[in-house]
């Protein structure tokens, strides 16, 4: 799960972590209610999307060379236009892809006199099993673009969950920044914030871009991205709380009320599969075979009659979708319910294009039989090759 920069800061703030004084808005009036609220003479507005690369985008809406998500404002007159050109239209950033993301929020912020800016981010490492600390000097700048070019200048270090964070981390990290004096007591101190943070609040990533070190001295979070383990969220309703459904897609969305595990992508041939390392694989042999998948859908072990249907519902709610392949493998989930479930589903919605299934597992006989009795235009399939062909086939047959 992802939430906003400006909630990110609210729970920074609360960790006791320095950020530039700041107030979300919803609309003009709020955006200049927000900066008479802070000290000026000089305010940030910020767009507040669920994607990076803001300041460097472009709005669809706008001339071309008019200026990014992120901008400087020196007066309450610059505050009201920047954010009327910002509210309600929609930014494109590199992490956007094309279509972009409308702007429904912003964030009005405190100028800061910057000295130096850096860049700090915290992650899950699974091939370790541990937090990773990236740090860099090179603040402000995309990280992909800083491993690419200047991968010596990016230090990553990590933290066992079992230890904790200890007073060497904090040490090699202000090394890594090359700060000393106060400045390096003060990178120490807030790495260790960082790391309690993104550990109490079950975070998978956290991103301080840039990190700044203003020029009394102090270092402030500038801007903050944080990530969620979404399967951790029942143990912290207040941050499921911040959720904004608008800035996911609706079918991801839909999915999981469902509790299905759906995720959009730009092929053609819808997935409903169980098991996501199976889904994987479904994935990989449509495209070994000349298609490209239109999604990746697990509807888990246990599915019902009513879950197989929301998950149809979902996979036809994309208008690319030309064709479906159904893969099951009946562990737990037996056979017959899923084919039950199959047939009800196609029935409901009114299925009208190709529909491959293939089922292997307990009660496939029986499952395979309910399909062929369905009076239904169901393609069986033998085996995961077999579905894959017959689908990418049948699909090229209805064009």
């Amino acid at each position: 799960m992802n939430i906003h920069e400006y909630q990110a800061k609210e729970l920074l703030a609360k960790a006791g972590i320095a950020v530039p004084a700041g107030y979300p808005a919803l609309s003009v009036e709020e955006a200049v209610a927000a900066a008479k609220q802070l000290p000026g003479p000089l305010w940030v507005v910020k767009s507040q999307i669920h994607a990076g690369g803001r300041g460097k985008g472009k709005f669809k809406e706008l001339p071309a060379d008019a200026k990014g998500g992120v901008r400087l404002a020196k007066s309450l007159d610059e505050v009201e236009a920047n954010a009327r050109e910002m509210l309600g239209n929609t930014l494109v950033t590199i992490q956007t892809g094309e279509a972009g993301k409308q702007v429904n929020r912003l964030y009005v912020t405190d100028g800061v006199d910057i000295a130096k800016e850096y860049y700090l981010a915290l992650l899950v490492d699974r091939a370790s099993g541990r937090v990773a600390m990236v740090v860099s000097t090179e603040g402000g700048m995309s990280i992909e673009d800083v491993a690419h070019d200047t991968p010596e200048k990016i230090t990553t270090l990590t933290i066992d969950p079992a230890q904790g964070f200890q007073p060497h981390h904090g040490r090699a990290v202000a090394y890594a920044l090359k700060l000393k004096g106060e400045t390096n007591k003060a990178a120490q101190k807030l790495a260790r914030q960082l790391y309690d943070a993104f550990v109490a609040t079950d975070s998978s990533m956290l991103e301080i871009n840039p990190l700044v070190e203003t020029t009394d001295g102090k270092m402030l979070v500038l801007d903050a991205k944080m990530s969620f383990d979404s399967n951790a969220m029942y143990r912290h309703p207040d941050i499921e709380a911040l959720r904004d459904e608008t800035e996911e897609d609706p079918a991801e969305v839909e999915a999981s009320k469902s509790d299905l595990a759906y995720i959009k992508l730009d092929g053609n041939i819808g997935c409903m599969v169980n098991g996501a390392g199976l889904a994987m694989a479904t994935m990989d042999i449509i495209k070994l075979n000349g298609a490209f998948p239109a999604n990746f859908l697990d509807v888990g072990g246990g599915a019902s009659k009513e879950k197989v249907t929301a998950a149809f519902k979902i996979i036809l709610s994309d208008p690319a979708v030309e064709g479906i392949l159904v893969n099951i493998f009946g562990g737990i989930m037996k056979c017959d319910i899923i084919a039950d479930g199959i047939v009800a589903a196609a029935k409901e919605v009114n299925l009208s294009v190709p529909l491959v299934v293939r089922l292997e597992g307990t009660n496939v006989e029986q499952g395979k039989a309910i399909l062929a009795s369905s009076g239904l235009a169901i393609v069986p399939a033998n085996d995961l090759g077999d579905a894959a062909r017959k689908i990418v086939a049948e699909v090229k047959k209805a064009a």
